[in-house]
């Protein structure tokens, strides 16, 4: 049996099927602005599907990054967890939503489900074949980011902004010790 990874912050989805790949694009993005904390496992999963429950199993605390289908607008942020995630990953989820849905079924079939499960995503615009996300998925980014970072600071593991980055490639995006308000752009 591997090592237990207290929280495993796992991005999915299919980077040329557009807005599909906004959490592979949001946990880059976290892994690069970032530092994660000593015990998170940032990973990009991509469509990997079931080659990854191992990686599930093996997390105490897991959250997913993932294009959502919902009854909201195009970029929307959208947060499900625990019980209510399989549903929606059977139901909500972008095309590769079999993988993730067989994926987590087979943790708990197999009894190894996170006992902590939170999905946080974006309502995507455009899922045909294509590099770029929409301007507003794209615009969304950021809050995104800025989201799992909170939920996984409420989960007891902090980021901090990474210091080795060049100043003039610093953009506008949401400091994450703004927790309390859940506001806070910082430069």
């Amino acid at each position: 049996m591997s090592d237990r990874v207290p929280l495993l912050v796992l991005g999915l989805g299919n980077l040329i099927c557009r807005d599909d790949g906004l959490g592979i694009a949001a946990v880059n993005r976290l892994g690069a602005r970032y530092e994660s904390p000593e015990g998170v496992t940032v990973m990009d999963g991509g469509t990997l599907g079931l080659s990854l429950l191992p990686c599930v199993e093996d997390a105490d605390r897991v959250i997913i990054v993932d294009a959502i289908r919902a009854d909201q607008p195009a970029g929307s942020l959208v947060r499900i967890d625990d019980e209510d995630v399989m549903p929606a990953v059977a139901a909500r989820l972008s095309p590769h939503q079999v993988g993730v849905a067989d994926l987590l079924d087979g943790a708990r079939l197999r009894g190894r489900m996170p006992p902590r499960l939170v999905l946080w995503g974006l309502v995507p615009e455009r899922i045909d074949l294509g590099l770029e996300l929409s301007p507003c998925v794209e615009i969304q980014l950021p809050a995104l980011v800025h989201h799992v970072i909170v939920e996984a600071a409420a989960m007891g593991f902090v980021f901090e902004p990474r210091h080795d980055r060049d100043p003039a490639s610093i953009d506008v995006e949401m400091d994450p010790r703004a927790l309390a308000d859940g506001v806070g752009l910082r430069r």
